[in-house]
């Protein structure tokens, strides 16, 4: 640590009159001249000195392995210090380096450089690599719940990288990494979900921000098949889980289910008429050959009918009155109001605001704040114990995958209410 101290306060005394910065932007330069063995007056051009840099402190194109790199560095041994700089990069630096350039006169000089090698390298490039750099494990960093869900988020924008590359694919790795060489594992993108289903009688409307809202009819196999391939990730946004099959709403769902499908006492076209509808938040939606693409979906409000009608199905699967009336299902339809193109708080307050039919006590409505995410990671890494932030939710989770060792959560208005003694 001494010496690379005095790399950095050598390096900043000699640079700082041409360069400009701060101390900790010549860290990002230390590791670009030892990892690729790039020459200096040509690494100086790949780090960002100062601000106003969306989030990206440096950027490296690799023409052996047609790797091309984008980076944060942190000289720090605290991986916390990632999380307000990704969350710019989620925000807004995707978008402003791949997509809308010009948006912003006074970026820092690193954007502009970052996107010509990108344009000049267009055609060679296979994949685009996010390296976080600091000085502590890796391995702490990706047991993060927050910045598990950060990572998701960045991977979610995937989109405007396919746009950048004309759909051609290109594989996308997020990995953190020490300065001292450690490398934690190395994965993949988790699968981008992207959903292509009819949606019936839809109109669109714009928010204030130019926020998106499409509404129209979806049907319900629709939401199952989402579902069934997302699992628990589908309700992230949502305040909490389904309620349970005994709680009233679940219930009177069930019956009418019954009399539909099973009973045939009723038309499957009166479901829309009574019920509520839900509400979905969607990455990126548009319009293709008479259907709908959905990237990456997450449930707002619905959570108990799309619970309750995966669990009837799942009971009713060797039912020889379902599979008789098989053909009623794609005439189940519920309304759906999809929004995107919108900010965090935002959607929080779609959120909120669609989900009054059931009682939602006020500690529900920050159960996906951020700091919720960081004591569900101090509890998780100081004492093994799950942080129920979300309602129900340890009874869907695998202890032992999560790395949990005690066998009894700590709920959120517990711990408040001991905070608060």
């Amino acid at each position: 640590m001494k010496s690379l101290d005095k790399q950095i306060d050598q390096l900043f005394s000699d640079l700082k009159s041409t360069c400009g910065g701060v101390k900790n932007d010549y860290f990002g330069l230390i590791y670009l001249e030892n990892e690729f063995n790039i020459p200096r007056e040509k690494a100086i051009n790949q780090i960002a000195f100062g601000g106003n840099d969306y989030g990206i402190d440096g950027f490296h194109f690799d023409r052996d392995t047609k790797n091309f790199y984008i980076f944060q560095f942190k000289y720090s041994n605290t991986y916390s210090q990632f999380k307000d700089s990704l969350q710019r990069l989620i925000d807004v630096g995707l978008e402003v380096v791949f997509v809308s350039p010009n948006a912003d006169s006074n970026k820092n000089q690193i954007i502009n450089q970052m996107r010509s090698s990108l344009i000049n390298n267009r055609s060679i490039i296979e994949q685009v690599c996010f390296r976080f750099i600091y000085l502590g494990d890796p391995t702490e960093a990706e047991r993060s719940q927050v910045l598990d869900k950060l990572r998701e988020d960045l991977e979610n924008k995937k989109y405007y990288i396919d746009e950048f590359f004309k759909n051609r694919e290109i594989t996308f790795i997020v990995e953190y990494r020490s300065f001292s060489g450690k490398v934690g594992s190395i994965v993949d993108q988790r699968k981008t979900h992207i959903y292509d289903f009819p949606m019936k009688d839809v109109i669109s409307y714009k928010g204030p921000n130019n926020e998106t809202m499409h509404i129209g009819l979806i049907n319900l196999t629709s939401l199952n098949t989402i579902f069934c391939d997302m699992g628990v990730r589908f309700f992230e946004r949502n305040i909490r889980y389904g309620l349970g099959e005994y709680e009233a709403v679940n219930r009177a769902i069930s019956k009418s289910l019954k009399s539909i499908l099973i009973d045939q006492k009723e038309s499957p076209l009166i479901f829309a008429f009574n019920h509520n509808g839900i509400t979905l938040y969607a990455e990126h939606i548009e319009h293709i050959d008479g259907h709908y693409r959905i990237i990456a979906p997450r449930l707002l409000n619905g959570a108990q009918t799309v619970t309750t009608f995966s669990k009837f199905m799942e009971s009713n699967f060797d039912n020889p009155q379902l599979k008789q009336n098989k053909a009623l299902l794609e005439e189940l339809y519920v309304l759906c109001k999809i929004i995107s193109n919108s900010s965090q708080e935002f959607v929080t307050a779609v959120t909120i605001n669609n989900n009054r039919q059931n009682p939602v006590e006020p500690w529900n409505l920050h159960a996906n704040d951020l700091i919720q995410l960081q004591l569900q990671d101090k509890l998780k890494e100081d004492v093994g114990i799950y942080y129920e932030r979300q309602e129900n939710a340890f009874q869907s989770i695998d202890i032992e995958e999560e790395g949990i060792t005690e066998a009894k959560a700590i709920e959120l208005i517990k711990l408040t209410q001991t905070f608060l003694v």
